[in-house]
């Protein structure tokens, strides 16, 4: 009976976290959208609901004349199974608001981004938003990026191993465990013997960290200047909003 227990338990906590992702979701969309406006659709888990919001919200006809830019296949997928109207950067260069998780976020709002693996197209939607809301579960918060979660690093697959030792060796990077990324790109987990691809046909180097980044905006710029580099998961002064669902209810944080 313990067992049962524990699964039970598991799947009360699985339920909960689903039930926290959904609340900011949710709330990002009822807050921040308004009709008329173009969108980024963000990647994931948390950004899952917030893109089921605005197809529910389309479909009650409560919002109206939303273009959405996705960030990812996988969004691009689940928007148009919800009819939400899609369209690109190369049409719609100024967004009025973008919605995404994070995997961690530091004191000044500093992101990392991409263990689902769609850094570089969310990074390109986000940084063009007049406003970029971040939603996350409380265990996102971290007193220093790193630690708590790998860097992610998109590169190019042409010499790959040696694009991963020159970023390994930046002095930003002091203390840095370059792991190349295989099977799934959309987790950083070991769940395949290929090299894991990205939306853009690119691998990704995951960044472990023992100990908090000492500098993540000089290590931004000093990973992003590395010929081979194609970007990378810190998101630095982006934010403008992260809303937070916790045990005690749910919290918004601006810089």
């Amino acid at each position: 009976s313990s067992i049962s227990n524990q699964r039970a338990a598991t799947f009360l906590n699985m339920v909960s976290q689903d039930e926290l992702k959904k609340q900011v979701g949710y709330k990002a969309v009822d807050d921040y959208v308004k009709s008329g406006m173009v969108i980024g659709l963000g990647t994931g888990s948390t950004a899952y609901f917030a893109v089921e919001r605005v197809g529910q919200l389309l479909d009650s006809g409560e919002l109206k004349d939303i273009i959405a830019i996705p960030t990812s296949v996988r969004t691009k997928e689940q928007a148009e199974s919800l009819k939400i109207p899609l369209a690109t950067l190369d049409t719609h260069s100024k967004l009025d608001v973008a919605i995404d998780g994070a995997d961690e976020v530091d004191p000044d709002l500093n992101l990392v981004k991409g263990g689902g693996g769609a850094l570089l197209r969310e990074k390109m939607v986000e940084i063009v938003s007049d406003k970029f809301i971040v939603i996350v579960d409380e265990s996102k918060l971290t007193e220093g990026l790193g630690p708590g979660f790998p860097v992610p690093v998109e590169i190019t697959p042409f010499c790959h191993e040696h694009t991963m030792r020159t970023v390994a060796a930046l002095p930003s990077c002091d203390g840095c465990k370059a792991v190349l990324r295989m099977g799934s790109s959309a987790n950083n987990q070991v769940d395949g013997d290929e090299i894991a691809v990205t939306d853009n046909g690119n691998y990704i180097v995951d960044l472990h960290f023992e100990t908090p980044i000492k500098d993540a905006k000089q290590m931004a710029i000093d990973i992003k200047s590395v010929c081979g580099v194609v970007d990378h998961g810190l998101f630095c002064d982006m934010t403008t909003a992260v809303i937070i669902a916790g045990s005690d209810g749910i919290s918004v944080k601006e810089p």
